[in-house]
């Protein structure tokens, strides 16, 4: 008897808050039947990086304001990216985020600083595929897939990340031991998540013809996720606010490319080309060993003509 009447106790005592749960469930559900859909925002400025807008040709529309310019194009470039690299494993991997050649191409059009040239191996396979269907006689007459259209790419430019994320829950642990108390304890679970991520890039120029390099550039870009301000503020059931205030990796690697163009576009404006005194470049060098070869004068042999005899 007693075992059965604990039972009916228990049931009743579940079933306070349980009803309560539920009834506010129904009532939750209820008003969103009355509340209008989601509104789909295109071009939300939330979901933006710092390479945003688009580019056709010299036109741009939408870039930032913050990217360094052109007023005509330097040459050619295509991107070069190591797939095999660490930072390329972590970027696709674990972020879940496409190559940074797609980001670059973006940035670099909208400078008007280069040409962009496609050496990527989908947009040449797709060429390939295109001069193969011309040469197999299914195209159209007059499609016009012959030999010497392809333009030459100047120069390669070859990008790279270095990743960082630096915990500073030291510093608010030990603010929060000198206030003490229960304040104190919110400000120590405050500094226990704060993180400043970070995210600096590398971009290198290379000269395609001769493989001197042209230019090298680094741009950093860093944000600070207060992802305990929640509970400072007492608002554990309101929703984590470093959710809000975190910036994902995606833009910060943004911000970070920008930042390395932007330094490699204002040194080509002043850009000198290296030289090696009495001679040119490849000629022995001034540093002689014992020994060795005298350096001698180099240039380079004129290019002969692109077109082939049928």
């Amino acid at each position: 008897m007693k075992k059965s009447t604990d039972k009916a106790y228990q049931q009743r005592a579940f079933s306070r808050p349980a009803m309560a749960a539920a009834a506010a469930t129904l009532l939750a559900l209820a008003g969103c039947q009355n509340m209008p859909a989601l509104d789909m925002q295109m071009g939300s400025q939330s979901a933006k990086t710092v390479a945003t807008g688009s580019a056709a040709g010299s036109a741009t529309s939408g870039e930032s304001s913050a990217l360094e310019r052109c007023d005509s194009p330097l040459g050619t470039v295509s991107l070069i990216e190591n797939v095999d690299a660490g930072w390329y494993t972590v970027l696709t991997g674990e972020y879940k985020l496409p190559p940074t050649a797609n980001l670059l191409r973006l940035l670099v059009q909208q400078s008007n600083c280069f040409v962009v040239v496609e050496r990527g191996a989908a947009g040449m396979n797709a060429m390939t595929r295109e001069r193969a269907l011309m040469q197999s006689g299914e195209m159209r007459g007059g499609s016009n897939f012959g030999r010497g259209q392809m333009v030459a790419s100047d120069y390669g430019l070859s990008p790279e990340i270095v990743f960082s994320n630096n915990d500073a829950g030291g510093l608010g642990g030990a603010i929060g031991g000198l206030v003490g108390g229960g304040r104190g304890r919110a400000i120590a679970s405050l500094g226990a998540s704060l993180q400043t991520k970070e995210a600096a890039a590398l971009l290198t120029l290379i000269d395609n013809r001769s493989g001197v390099q042209v230019a090298a550039s680094e741009g950093s870009a860093s944000k600070t996720d207060f992802a305990g301000f929640g509970e400072l503020s007492g608002l554990r059931g309101a929703g984590n606010v470093g959710g809000y205030t975190r910036t994902p990796q995606g833009k910060l690697i943004a911000a970070a490319f920008m930042d390395a163009f932007n330094q490699m576009v204002r040194s080509l404006r002043s850009y000198k080309a290296q030289t090696v005194r009495g001679q040119g470049l490849g000629g022995g060098g001034r540093l002689g060993v014992d020994g060795g070869a005298a350096p001698s004068q180099t240039s380079a042999q004129p290019a002969s003509s692109g077109r082939r005899r049928k």
